[in-house]
């Protein structure tokens, strides 16, 4: 069983007045997730580096992370990401 990990920035955007995900971006480093995720709060209302550990044949998830949060995120987006 191989883990592989990978970051991923989650954007969010304001949709008929309700903060909601927007794209997801994978990005090759942490740092480079970090620096990603800011910039991208810069011209939305927020963002999340994310890392991902999962199994690379299955698919199966380990564990998911948030790296750190940019601007405005949903206040249950921690538990959703726990819950699957």
């Amino acid at each position: 069983m191989a883990m592989k990990t990978t970051y991923v920035v989650q954007s969010f955007e304001v949709k008929r007045k309700r903060l909601v995900p927007g794209t997801k971006e994978v990005v090759g480093t942490e740092s480079g997730a970090l620096k990603k995720a800011q910039a991208v709060a810069g011209r939305l209302p927020g963002a999340a580096a994310l890392r991902i550990v999962a199994d690379d044949e299955t698919g199966e998830l380990e564990s998911v992370a948030i790296l750190e949060a940019f601007g405005e995120v949903p206040d249950d987006f921690a538990e959703t990401l726990q819950g699957g």
